[in-house]
């Protein structure tokens, strides 16, 4: 009855209707079934009517109702038929009949379950479909809107998917990079193939050449993974045009350089300076013998020197007016120095310590070469506490006498000879021994100092730095003044 359309609608319709409206048309349609076997004359049975109101209520009942329900319907049909009742005939029809209700019964009953639990299961997988269509918008919506471009590579080395920043790093118009081959435009990522063996799967970064569609070469960096599915192992990457950055990084370390290297140069000639002057002094004496005095090598050496003392004597020019200062946000270095300098200092076995007050004002510096020299000394004091049992590193930060002063504190060995800090070339320095030669010379290019400061255990030294006033324009926004 149910297989049917028919009984299918007629199934949705009994399962929509309420547990009261059912039992209200069964009772009616079994009283009524009851007086018509009762008063109809002829010799005929109407048992069979009783099916109709157990399937139309039994998909609102339980088991053992249904089975009180059959046994009182086939109960009426005995007693209100025709048929008188005899053993021989009575109890074989009362079975056969009361099967015959319970079996109705019970297959209405599975059937509404049935029915019901795949109505549920249709509403989950649609609710479920909906929810996956609202994700997949959003997944598609968030790839869209990263600025940093997005592909998937099936295991041949094609583009399957790519986002709208891709499209426009490698130079296509929309939707029509798929198809493509990733080797023409990330060589690096074409050595990577995707594998069914999970064990071997990728998920890692890189750095490597890319090309735009017209040739245009940049240099990109890269995050990839490689994936399973049902097609074949796949690859997805992401990657940006790290090209402005890698020009921005080049031309400051040259800068950096030309600038160490002028501060460098005046070491050496103030150094060939000295050697000069104290070679002129001994020349001017020796020249007092009129025998020398004439003799041509001993005057050409005397002009000798003197060329090489006017070379030298070539100051090096103030680099404060080739560097723009900009007001720095002290804190933020000290963030920068924790990311460079804090791993290696914890594999050595330094404990860094902090001490900083709640608000730093902005000082007057250049950003990268503060951070050169707050690494510069901290890495001098983790050398100088590499044989100690004690190894603290103390960095401070205070306002005295309108100044911002950074302090940066060790217990190592301390510092045999104060005198001749700060000067180049030393005997026993590391490497060329310019580390605080250069690093003083870096903060006096803005206008702050570099200082040593006895200490009982250990040593210090100290930045001095000038501080950025803040000032309220009309508007009430803040301003910095210099």
């Amino acid at each position: 009855m149910f297989g049917d359309p028919v009984g299918i609608e007629m199934s949705e319709f009994l399962l929509k209707q309420s547990r009261g409206k059912l039992l209200f048309i069964a009772a009616t349609m079994i009283v009524i079934i009851a007086l018509i076997d009762w008063r109809v004359e002829p010799n005929a049975s109407f048992d069979f009517l009783y099916l109709f109101p157990i399937l139309i209520v039994a998909s609102s009942l339980e088991r053992w109702q249904v089975a009180l329900l059959a046994g009182m319907c086939a109960f009426l049909a005995e007693s209100l038929g025709p048929f008188p009742w005899e053993p021989s005939a009575g109890i074989g029809r009362d079975l056969f009949m009361l099967a015959a209700f319970l079996g109705t019964g019970l297959y209405a009953l599975e059937t509404a379950k049935n029915r019901r639990l795949m109505s549920d299961r249709v509403r989950a997988a649609e609710a479920e479909a909906v929810l996956r269509g609202d994700a997949a918008q959003e997944l598609n919506a968030l790839i869209e809107s990263v600025p940093a471009a997005i592909l998937t590579v099936d295991s041949k080395g094609n583009i399957l998917l790519a986002n709208q920043a891709a499209h426009s790093l490698l130079g296509f118009w929309p939707r029509t990079l798929p198809g493509e081959s990733i080797k023409d435009f990330l060589p690096p990522l074409a050595r990577i193939h995707p594998t069914e063996e999970a064990s071997l799967s990728f998920r890692t970064a890189m750095r490597g050449n890319g090309r735009r569609r017209d040739g245009q070469v940049f240099l990109a960096d890269i995050w990839f993974s490689t994936f399973e599915t049902s097609v074949g192992p796949k690859l997805v990457a992401m990657f940006v045009d790290s090209s402005e950055e890698f020009r921005d990084n080049v031309e400051s370390s040259l800068r950096h350089l030309l600038v160490a290297s002028r501060l460098a140069g005046g070491a050496l000639l103030h150094e060939i300076r000295n050697g000069c002057g104290a070679i002129s002094v001994v020349h001017k004496h020796l020249s007092r013998n009129y025998e020398l005095a004439r003799n041509e090598q001993f005057c050409a050496l005397g002009h000798l020197v003197q060329g090489l003392e006017k070379i030298a004597s070539l100051e090096l020019q103030q680099i404060a007016g080739v560097e723009e200062l900009a007001n720095v946000n002290l804190r933020s270095v000290f963030d920068e120095l924790r990311i460079v300098a804090e791993l290696s200092l914890r594999e050595s076995g330094v404990l860094l310590c902090w001490d900083l007050p709640k608000v730093l004002p902005r000082v007057l510096a250049d950003r990268d070469k503060l951070l050169q020299v707050l690494v510069n000394l901290t890495k001098n004091s983790q050398r100088a506490m590499q044989e100690q049992v004690r190894k603290i590193l103390t960095i401070t930060a205070a306002l005295e006498d309108g100044r911002v002063v950074v302090r940066v504190r060790d217990t190592g060995n301390g510092i045999p000879h104060p005198e001749r800090l700060f000067k180049p070339f030393q005997p026993g320095a590391e490497d060329t021994g310019l580390g605080l030669y250069l690093s003083r010379a870096f903060v006096r290019t803005f206008k702050g100092d570099l200082w040593y400061e006895p200490e009982p255990i250990g040593c210090c030294f100290a930045l001095g730095l000038i501080p950025v006033a803040e000032e309220k324009d009309e508007g009430g926004a803040v301003k910095t003044n210099g």
